[in-house]
């Protein structure tokens, strides 16, 4: 069976520098705190690239998300591939297969992020094991 969650999240991106730039390349560190069928926080990495071309850009991410989904209790991993091609998003952000912990074992889906008047949602569909 299908299960769904949404709410609202705040991230937190910080620019990580390191001795050796390349053009038009970074990586962040990820910071969100989730409110809504999600309760809880995560962690993680990203890899970006922008290009000469305004609103076109590509990311990849990581993140561990630590909480509860509609009160089930666990951690989860999140893999984001997303660009940017003049203003027009493509957004895939699945959840890594056998990532699930405690209650939220073996939890398998997807999840979209809407970004609305300077704010962050998501919404995410889901399977847990019965």
């Amino acid at each position: 069976m299908t299960l769904y969650a949404k709410g609202e999240f705040e991230v937190k991106l910080v620019p990580q520098t390191e001795d050796r730039e390349i053009p038009l390349l970074g990586r962040l560190t990820i910071d969100k705190v989730f409110h809504g069928d999600i309760t809880g926080s995560s962690q993680g990495q990203m890899l970006s690239a922008r290009t000469s071309v305004p609103d076109s850009a590509g990311y990849v991410a990581i993140e561990r998300v630590e909480g509860t989904i509609n009160g089930k209790q666990g951690s989860f991993v999140l893999q984001h591939n997303a660009t940017m091609s003049k203003g027009q998003f493509m957004l895939n952000i699945i959840v890594v297969p056998a990532s699930g912990t405690d209650e939220l074992t073996g939890i398998a889906g997807t999840l979209n992020i809407i970004i609305k008047d300077k704010k962050h949602f998501y919404e995410m569909e889901y399977t847990l094991p019965e």
